[in-house]
């Protein structure tokens, strides 16, 4: 019996940090939800529902803690001399290029034809940055939103109301992050309609992925003070280079400074071949890994983002997450589309249950109006 634990803890061991550390790559619903967006969550000292290994042996839990900063920390050495901050797309000849007021948004066919140049350069870069998604005002108000949510959401869990599960999504390096999951309300509905709406984000997402785009996730990462760097990855495999799964859009709620760890991107890896070389983490005694060439080599974007703007990427990119040693939590608001043509993508969903594959984007955009008129 003693012999069969130790087997299996020692499997358990092997097959998460394997894919967590970089070591390996893989995507099965065992392990790939521990690996998505910032690696996100809070320690709030709570228990999942189930057994886990981890709670049991909590050190095992630390141990791939500290292989996974190890290796985030290798990989800042490799990359620190290729990165440069993400510029803004722009649109010349629309209202994007002039500056439009985003508390009256963009005309549709403003909107349309800034949404086709942001497009073309998503599907080239894998990522691209637009600035004035979301007034300052706005921001600033769905930010005190966020914070006020997430402790009203610690105080539920811990006393029993709901279910972690039910407001936290489950990833690992939790120490210091949190994603936390939205409901439809209040200021949420007004920046979804502005953003989907008034902007060109939502004639994206529907030239990109169909009117049956599915809301795939709600949610917004909460990056604060100590949060570790995390390894880079991609949020989900890579099939074919023509096929998009996922298209997630972060907007900052706040100014995103270097010392905040905003995320970085490495353009267009979205590809076979770059995922190939990824893959290949084994070094020759003389040289380093296909891996860590692909590191070394590639150029990367930093999101050094004003608030209100946002970045729009391919779940297929690789990017990784920042160290924040700032004395300010960085709060990124995100939602994605899915691709209707695909099933599971390989990451699970950073979302409510009860609002989990419900709506496609027409379907949003109509909800979201009615809950307007109430």
């Amino acid at each position: 019996m003693i012999l069969t634990l130790a087997i299996l803890l020692v499997s358990a061991i092997f097959l998460n940090l394997t894919f967590t550390t970089g070591f390996s790559y893989g995507f099965s619903p065992a392990i790939a939800p521990k690996q998505n967006h910032q690696q996100r969550r809070c320690n709030y000292g709570l228990k999942d529902e189930g057994f886990q290994l981890f709670d049991v042996l909590p050190s095992l839990y630390q141990e791939q803690e500290r292989l996974l900063v190890e290796r985030g920390a290798v990989e800042f050495s490799l990359m620190e001399k290729t990165g440069s901050h993400i510029s803004a797309s722009v649109s010349k000849g629309t209202a994007a290029a002039k500056g439009f007021g985003v508390s009256t948004g963009m005309k549709p066919q403003e909107a349309k034809a800034a949404a086709k140049v942001h497009a073309k350069e998503l599907r080239k870069s894998g990522v691209v940055r637009i600035d004035d998604i979301l007034s300052s005002e706005m921001a600033d108000e769905l930010r005190k939103y966020v914070f006020d949510l997430r402790q009203r959401s610690e105080e539920e869990v811990r006393g029993g109301k709901v279910k972690q599960i039910e407001r936290f999504a489950d990833v690992l390096l939790k120490e210091n992050r949190c994603d936390l999951t939205i409901p439809l309300e209040d200021i949420i509905v007004d920046a979804l309609l502005q953003i989907l709406q008034k902007t060109p984000v939502g004639k994206m997402m529907v030239s990109m992925l169909g009117k049956n785009a599915m809301l795939y996730e709600l949610s917004c990462l909460v990056s604060d003070n100590g949060s570790n760097r995390q390894v880079v990855h991609p949020d989900t495999p890579c099939t074919s280079d023509d096929t998009a799964v996922l298209y997630t859009c972060f907007i900052a709620l706040q100014d995103i400074d270097m010392t905040m760890g905003p995320t970085t991107w490495l353009p267009k890896t979205h590809t076979l071949q770059a995922h190939e070389l990824f893959k290949d983490d084994f070094a020759p005694s003389t040289g380093e890994s296909s891996k860590d060439r692909l590191l070394r080599t590639t150029p990367s974007v930093l999101g050094v983002l004003p608030k209100g703007s946002c970045a729009i990427f391919d779940s297929r990119l690789l990017h990784c997450g920042g160290a924040n040693t700032s004395d300010r939590s960085r709060a990124l608001f995100y939602f994605s589309f899915k691709n209707s043509k695909i099933g599971y993508p390989g990451n699970p969903a950073s979302i409510r249950p009860e609002l989990g594959s419900k709506y496609t984007i027409t379907t949003l955009e109509k909800e979201l109006n009615a809950m307007k008129k109430r």
